[in-house]
């Protein structure tokens, strides 16, 4: 077995080898002087089954096309499997036609992605969990929420109410709110701009609560404090957020620090942000990415990494 990595997120990798036992694989990758990217394996991998860590994240498409790169680069050195390791994967809010003339972007990053040569996308929270049927390839789809719950329970929060910053994430939500034993509740939202939202009302009794708002992914915060705002004006005691993906701006960063939220819990799917002071909580996924790799490798069943 191998695992290689590109340049999205070189310390995950390291991580994640780390807990599988072996050391990242050789690969050099070039730039040339137009921009054109240059891939070479360094290792024998013929017969081999390989990983190739790489979140799709900013800068996006030059990391998918790196990506892309490295697995041609690998299906051309005849390993016996390929397996791309999408810790985050990018393009996935362009899931459907939601307006005349656009693109289904995650669906066309699916393709390049089988076009290039995988042969199994193991990946954690997408967006929108219809995108693993746009893979004509096994998809083992994880979830951060083992983590973040463990997380929570260690913080001993009483009078817990789980939070859906919009109905879109009620699904998730309720998981939480399941494996926590907490209330739930849900505010609707109604977004103006790709940076811009506006929190509409309040669904569920939050008074006295310690909330925790949960989230797959955040960019400029927007939803978040929006979503805070709208539980402090209902008399909720603390505020907490808790998202797998966090790919925040330095406008979300300060956004978050005016915001009622006490303190951020995420992941390290993405590379970790200059936080500048905020009031961020950065948990690993190193060892349950590992897991799945092992497992997968040994023909094991993933959906056993589910249970909390």
């Amino acid at each position: 077995m191998f695992i290689f990595t590109g340049n999205a997120h070189r310390k995950l990798a390291e991580e994640i080898a780390k807990s599988v036992g072996i050391p990242l694989g050789k690969v050099e990758i070039k730039r040339f002087p137009d921009g054109e990217i240059f891939v070479q394996i360094m290792e024998n991998i013929r017969g081999r089954d390989v990983f190739i860590v790489q979140p799709t994240c900013y800068p996006s498409n030059e990391n998918i096309m790196e990506l892309l790169i490295m697995i041609d680069a690998a299906r051309r050195a005849s390993p016996s499997r390929i397996t791309a390791v999408l810790p985050y994967y990018g393009y996935a809010r362009q899931d459907r036609k939601d307006q005349p003339r656009v693109p289904i972007s995650a669906k066309l990053v699916a393709n390049l992605l089988v076009a290039a040569g995988t042969h199994r996308l193991l990946t954690m929270d997408l967006h929108a969990q219809q995108i693993q049927g746009f893979f004509d390839i096994p998809v083992d789809h994880l979830y951060a929420a083992p983590i973040l719950v463990k997380y929570l329970r260690a913080q001993q929060l009483s009078d817990v109410s789980i939070v859906a910053p919009d109905p879109g994430g009620l699904k998730m939500a309720h998981a939480y709110s399941t494996l926590l034993g907490a209330g739930l509740a849900i505010v609707a939202k109604q977004r103006k701009s790709a940076t811009e939202v506006e929190a509409l009302n309040l669904v569920g009794d939050v008074k006295g609560c310690n909330c925790v708002i949960v989230d797959d992914l955040t960019s400029t915060a927007g939803t978040l404090c929006e979503a805070a705002r709208i539980l402090e004006e209902h008399g909720a005691k603390k505020i907490y957020a808790a998202v797998t993906h966090a790919l925040i701006s330095d406008s979300g960063i300060e956004r978050l620090k005016a915001s009622p939220i006490e303190k951020l819990v995420t992941t390290n799917s993405v590379p970790r942000n200059d936080w500048h002071d905020g009031p961020v909580e950065v948990l690993s996924v190193a060892k349950l990415l590992g897991k799945a790799i092992m497992r997968i490798r040994n023909n094991q069943s993933v959906s056993s990494l589910f249970k909390i």
